[in-house]
């Protein structure tokens, strides 16, 4: 029995783990006690890796689809790759460089390594066609920053707050705090010693989330109204003069703008649409403008819901009314270790690039940071014409469980030329492939904590080492598209500069490319084998801005003013919406699960037992008035689809609210059905944002029906 460190690539957190090894398998994994940023935490699905690793249904050989509708046969890695390669140079020769997609998802994101390089292999063929998960669950992350523009000091940090405001994100479940500085590793612990401190926390979340349970204010606002809630908060705080006017004077154009477009907003008609007592509205705003410090952040529950990119302006507006951003002389804990960042009181003004560069042939969506929208990528592969995708390759995610309009995503998979999945297992998406490549997991490679380099609260970086060996028929993701690029005569050009198309390079060294420009040598931070914390050799301070620049933050900008007007003018319909088309009993809302991150971890036999299904938590009141109870089968009908699912009473769950996973289950018609997709719910073309596309994937109005007993 031997162990090794490294850190868990399940989800966001990037936990420090033990691995025990024996005869050269992974068995056991703990929490590293000696890792500086976890101190020995590690959830469930990281400790569910030995059992990935180890699946006896992993694949561990190519498998090449002969023609369509024909069983998989197995063959050798580098014959796939020069099939691939071959079919993918015709295609370009024919129908030019577009015509090749590339989805990255959730997955690639926890890959020091091939998230670049497929990004350098795409850039290498002059396709634009480049889609991740970024715009399938939040591109108003993306979107806002543009309309709204940005302070170079950054937000105040969490462990500095007295205040913190959470909407639709639930950290102790989904491990992930995101850019807004919320701990996603070991949130508990972290939150449990935020409170002792002090810390103010108020979640607004239409269910008493995990989160939810532990805040001094919780506002259980009705589905799809958090910009509503956020309108009237806003007002309250123009009311009673609680924003910051130094700050907003000296940096911030459009108060008065936001000030005239939240004054119809009044606490009667916010509470009475909102489903908030107007008391509590008033109690949060005041909390929050209290601070003195603290950030109101959000997660994919909002951006998923109606109206993603005005709900996370009006968001970044409440940070920016209070001031709370860090401001000259306030020490900078995390200057950055892999990607070092300047911090100054300079403001980058807004900048709408979502009309420039390459555009989508969709709906007249264009691209978002470099990215086109991927709610429009099944459309781009069935509609004709020139820039149509004849082939995609899929790489850390899986697109029929988690793109919205799962039967117009299937539709389009079956239109290709060419499906390449990158999967350990036979997925949903693996099982249309014309080819699926087996990647290695993440004990079996060389890895650094860049994804979260900018979101750890203090400056600190891991290296790991693979821990144990990988099956001989897998390659390591970033290998695949190296060999591409060497086959077709591609360049791979990367932050340290072009790969050597003559000659393979191992991990290490493109990890060294990639670290080019880090603040701390890659061969010091191996140095460490539990990771460790990289303070800067004399103490970092916010600088002052420069006093001839004259950019301003925006908090009213006219199309977001308009939309946030629009609002307003709705009227109320049978079942408590407030749009047309919401005559249904229930709205569906989207939420995580401890036991997989999206699709991931679902085919783990330990994580089934105590999650075989995708249930439909509803309050108990609604399921006695259905005459239905826990455990039974229900229809669940939007005005686009139906599923069929397991209803499980739950007492967080408000009355009029179903709550289900998404990205979840396997093709519609297999027998291996792990439960419904709430995607077939889901119509991209209509009630979709006229910027990124994302179609309303939560706060689904629908219709739930008892099944007969079978």
């Amino acid at each position: 029995m031997t162990s090794a460190k490294s850190f868990c690539r399940f989800c966001h957190a990037f936990c420090g783990i033990d691995v025990e090894i024996r005869d050269g398998r992974a068995i056991e994994i703990r929490g590293d006690r000696e890792n500086p940023m976890s101190g020995g935490f590690a959830c469930i699905k990281g400790r569910a890796l030995p059992e990935q690793h180890n699946h006896p249904d992993r694949l561990t050989m190519p498998l090449k689809r002969k023609a369509k509708g024909e069983p998989f046969e197995s063959l050798a890695i580098d014959r796939a790759i020069d099939e691939i390669a071959a079919r993918l140079a015709d295609i370009i020769d024919r129908d030019q460089p577009r015509s090749v997609a590339l989805y990255a998802g959730t997955a690639a994101y926890q890959n020091a390594i091939g998230l670049p390089i497929a990004r350098a292999w795409m850039a290498g063929i002059q396709s634009p066609s480049f889609y991740t998960s970024l715009t399938i669950d939040q591109p108003s992350k993306l979107v806002a920053p543009q309309h709204h523009g940005s302070f170079a000091s950054g937000t105040q940090s969490f462990a500095s707050s007295n205040v913190w405001m959470v909407f639709g994100c639930n950290s102790p479940v989904s491990m992930y705090g995101g850019i807004s500085g919320f701990p996603s590793f070991n949130p508990s612990h972290r939150l449990r010693e935020a409170r002792r401190r002090g810390l103010d926390l108020i979640v607004v979340d239409p269910r008493r989330s995990e989160l939810a349970r532990v805040a001094d204010l919780h506002l259980q606002v009705r589905p799809g109204e958090d910009s509503t809630l956020l309108a009237g908060m806003l007002r309250i705080l123009f009311e009673e003069e609680l924003e910051d006017s130094e700050f907003c004077a000296r940096h911030v154009n459009g108060v008065e703008t936001l000030r005239a477009a939240t004054s119809d907003f009044d606490l009667e008609y916010v509470a009475r649409r909102c489903g908030v007592s107007p008391d509590l509205i008033i109690e949060a705003t005041r909390r929050f403008a209290k601070g003195p410090r603290g950030v109101a952040s959000s997660g994919t529950g909002t951006s998923m819901a109606p109206h993603p990119n005005l709900t996370e302006h009006l968001i970044i507006s409440l940070n920016t009314l209070c001031g709370r951003y860090n401001r000259a002389g306030d020490e900078v804990r995390n200057p950055g270790t892999l990607m070092p960042r300047l911090f100054s009181e300079n403001v980058t003004p807004p900048m709408p690039g979502y009309r420039m560069g390459e555009q989508s042939r969709i709906r007249g969506l264009g691209q978002i940071a470099g990215e086109l929208p991927t709610a429009a990528l099944a459309e781009e592969i069935l509609l004709p014409g020139p820039g149509q995708v004849r082939a995609l390759i899929v790489f850390g995610g899986n697109p029929v469980l988690a793109f919205p309009d799962q039967k117009k995503t299937i539709d389009a998979l079956r239109q290709l030329e060419l499906l390449v999945v990158l999967d350990p297992f036979l997925g949903a998406t693996a099982q249309m492939a014309d080819f699926v490549i087996p990647p290695t997991l993440c004990l079996e490679r060389s890895d650094l904590t860049s994804l979260m380099d900018g979101w750890y609260p203090e400056a600190y970086a891991m290296y790991t080492p693979a821990a144990v060996a990988p099956p001989k028929g897998v390659i390591e993701e970033w290998m695949f598209f190296w060999e591409l690029a060497q086959r077709m005569g591609t360049p791979l050009n990367l932050a340290g500069g072009a790969l050597d198309p003559s000659r393979r390079p191992d991990s290490d060294e493109v990890l060294e490319n990639l670290s080019a420009f880090s603040r701390i040598p890659l061969d010091e931070i191996r140095r460490h084998a539990s990771g460790a914390l990289f303070p800067p050799a004399q103490p970092v301070f916010v600088e002052a801005g420069d006093p001839e620049a004259n950019a301003r933050l925006e908090v009213g900008p006219e199309a977001l003013m308009l939309e946030l007007a629009e609002i307003r003018r709705e009227s109320p319909v049978q079942g408590g919406g407030y749009r047309p088309g919401e005559n249904f009993s229930h709205r569906l809302i989207s939420r995580r699960l401890r036991e997989v991150c999206n699709s991931v971890g679902q085919e783990l036999p330990s994580l089934q037992a105590k999650r075989p299904y995708n249930p439909a938590f509803m309050n108990p009141g609604d399921l006695e008035a259905l005459g239905i109870s826990s455990g039974d089968r229900a229809e669940i009908e939007s005005a686009h689809g139906s599923i069929i699912g397991t209803v499980e009473g739950a007492d967080d769950i408000p009355p009029g609210v179903v709550s289900m996973a998404h990205a979840w289950g396997q093709l519609p018609d297999s027998p291996d059905s792990r439960g419904s997709s709430t995607a077939l719910l889901i119509d991209t073309t209509s009630d979709f944002d006229p910027i990124s596309g994302i179609p309303r994937m939560s706060a689904i109005p629908v219709n739930v029906r008892p099944l007969e007993p079978s």
